[in-house]
């Protein structure tokens, strides 16, 4: 068993969360995310599921089960934006981020350790980062294969880390039921339940010929092996099929809100350049530039612009930002994030750009791949607007 590099997290009550996090007033009373009528759950608070509320439970079912709950309507828009802010710090980590949903992911972090610092630290810096910028909590789990940090960080909830050592395995497995395994469900569970095989320790003191016998070939040696943490599954970098690949985009969290129109712009300029070299090394152009901001008391805004061309210029998608941040007019409004998102993206192969009278033949987009150049071969500070040195 190596070492403890793989993080699973785990968003708590993402849905509830982020639907409540502007509404002081529904702090320590039960909130069900969900449709109306013959809808199902969507998600359910602590306060709720103390009543035995869990998500895709009939709506009905959950109104007699706990008919003082809160029940608000879902907003897939800004569940999406939230995920994508919180995938977007799991990839600053980290490029080996593995999406299994809007709420969870893996993360091999053996490769940060230099920059960050243990994984446990790092799991402790994801955290407070999430909480902070995005005012929801997430529970880690901390552990040498993917399904053991899966299953930490289900014990780790709600916000909390747990991590499983080398030595501590057994310890930790063999309590659990066997339902608890991944790859488990009702039917396999009742099975092995008839079997007389309760928790994980009982299943791996069955004999591998008895499981296959039962299970089939496959499966029954498979959890045989799981229930001694042997997990030959290996994270790899993959996007959730709800992350759109028409967009990409980032945000950043002031360390304190604030109004100060230049220091705006330059994280604006920062965001931008972040963004293009992303769209660069993809290969792609987009046309729509979103900025995203976010005031002190969470209320956030969104304004975009459509150019006439499809571009991957940092400059020019700073510039449409700016403008963009300028129209709002807010003067001496503090700010607690700004965002910059380009939508639309295309291969950049199919871009026909037209040259202006009076423009450069060589300008910004071969100054960006000069940089593009140089950062690939002495790292990401190696180059940078004069604006943001210091």
């Amino acid at each position: 068993m190596g070492e403890t590099s793989i993080l699973h997290v785990d968003m708590d009550a993402f849905y509830a969360s982020v639907a409540t996090r502007e509404r002081p007033e529904l702090a320590g009373v039960p909130v069900i995310v969900g449709g109306g009528g013959r809808g199902v759950v969507l998600s359910a608070n602590y306060h709720a599921r103390q009543y035995g509320v869990r998500s895709a439970l009939p709506m009905t079912r959950a109104r007699r089960m706990c008919p003082d709950a809160v029940v608000i309507p879902p907003d897939f828009e800004t569940f999406g934006q939230v995920s994508a802010a919180i995938m977007e710090n799991f990839r600053r980590v980290t490029p080996v981020v593995e999406v299994l949903s809007l709420d969870e992911a893996f993360l091999d972090v053996s490769g940060a350790a230099r920059r960050l610092g243990t994984p446990v630290e790092i799991a402790e810096l994801l955290r407070a980062t999430i909480h902070d910028e995005q005012g929801v909590t997430c529970s880690v789990g901390v552990a040498a294969s993917a399904i053991l940090a899966k299953l930490a960080s289900r014990r780790a909830k709600p916000d909390g880390v747990l991590v499983v050592p080398p030595d501590a395995v057994t310890a930790f497995l063999h309590p659990l039921d066997v339902g608890e395994l991944w790859g488990v469900g009702e039917k396999t569970q009742a099975l092995l339940h008839r079997l007389g095989l309760f928790t994980v320790g009982d299943l791996a003191h069955t004999p591998v010929r008895t499981l296959q016998r039962a299970l089939g070939p496959g499966l029954g040696a498979h959890l045989h092996e799981l229930s001694w943490g042997v997990d030959r599954r290996v994270v790899t970098a993959r996007r959730g099929d709800h992350e759109s690949e028409h967009s990409m985009g980032a945000d950043e969290t002031f360390s304190r809100d604030i109004d100060d129109r230049e220091l705006i712009g330059r994280e604006l300029l920062r965001l931008s350049s972040r963004v293009a070299g992303r769209m660069r090394t993809a290969g792609v152009a987009g046309r729509t530039v979103t900025i995203r901001v976010r005031f002190a008391d969470f209320t956030t805004i969104t304004r975009s612009r459509t150019l006439l061309d499809a571009t991957d210029v940092t400059v020019e998608i700073y510039r449409t930002a700016l403008r963009l941040y300028d129209a709002l007019g807010l003067q001496r409004a503090r700010l607690r994030l700004v965002g910059v998102r380009v939508e639309g993206l295309i291969p950049r192969q199919q871009v026909q750009r037209q040259l202006v009278l009076g423009e450069r033949e060589h300008g910004w987009s071969h100054a960006d791949r000069a940089v593009d150049a140089a950062t690939r071969r002495f790292g990401s500070a190696a180059v940078r607007p004069a604006s943001l040195i210091g």
